[in-house]
């Protein structure tokens, strides 16, 4: 019955694993009362740790999914833009969606435009500057933030209907609905993480474009992206099509030049 069960979805081998785990506790709980009660085997469906590409947006779909934030509650219109501006601050900075939705106020710099990240995934703090647009799009939000909720529940900078913190699912499922409504779920799968990796690219597009020493500033992202070494930036380094034309004629042209 339980391999039954997990068999039964049809879906990713992943979630087939989650459903055979979430029965294994059942089981441990009945062989306690009955002692032939079978133990499922732990791999029985393995995991697949394949991480699925990122998706790099164009500035339109980039641009369309901003604009489908304000649809999203048209009756509470503070919600579409927290979406807007979390989606908005996610792709102009890179930083991961759990480190925003910890984004605490005091931790919002808005007279410099410069972002304290508390508690970040290798337990170290950082500096993020963020450019001149975002951070005026920062104070937009916040005067509307405080508009609507003057007396806040807690101290976070990005709030949900409710007053209180946007929780990681409370982004996720907003970010979800916002996707949908820019016309952004069909093909390759979408996720606020993609924004990061979009950054790093179009970074890298942008220093080819200069032609600056891409090798020399590599270490530059990776201290603003808040990396521990250069190999976990790399990760990130996904090579779009745009990024890979630019370096291939960039060194056509630097090969002629030599």
């Amino acid at each position: 019955m339980a391999l039954d069960f997990a068999l039964s979805f049809s879906g990713a081998a992943n979630s087939r694993a989650t459903r055979h785990g979430v029965l294994r506790p059942f089981y441990e709980y009945l062989a306690v009362y009955e002692v032939r009660t079978e133990a499922l085997e732990r791999r029985a469906f393995p995991r697949s740790r394949a991480i699925p590409p990122p998706r790099i947006l164009s500035e339109a779909e980039l641009a369309s999914l901003i604009d489908a934030c304000h649809r999203i509650s048209p009756e509470v219109p503070l919600k579409g833009r927290t979406m807007a501006t979390l989606i908005g601050l996610l792709a102009s900075s890179g930083v991961r969606s759990g480190e925003v939705v910890r984004l605490d106020r005091s931790d919002v710099d808005l007279a410099n435009g410069v972002l304290l990240i508390r508690k970040t995934k290798f337990r170290k703090d950082r500096l993020v500057p963020v450019h001149t647009t975002t951070q005026g799009a920062l104070g937009c939000y916040a005067c509307e933030r405080d508009a609507a909720f003057p007396t806040p529940k807690d101290q976070a900078s990005f709030l949900s209907s409710r007053g209180n913190r946007l929780s990681a699912t409370g982004l996720q499922n907003g970010f979800a609905k916002v996707r949908k409504l820019a016309g952004l779920d069909d093909g390759k799968p979408l996720r606020p993480h993609d924004l990061r990796h979009r950054f790093a690219v179009t970074r890298l597009s942008l220093w080819h474009e200069q032609r600056a020493n891409v090798q020399a500033l590599l270490p530059l992202l990776a201290t603003y992206l808040g990396h521990a070494s250069y190999s976990d930036t790399a990760y990130y380094l996904t090579g779009s099509a745009d990024l890979l034309a630019i370096a291939a004629e960039r060194a056509f042209l630097d090969e002629g030049a030599a």
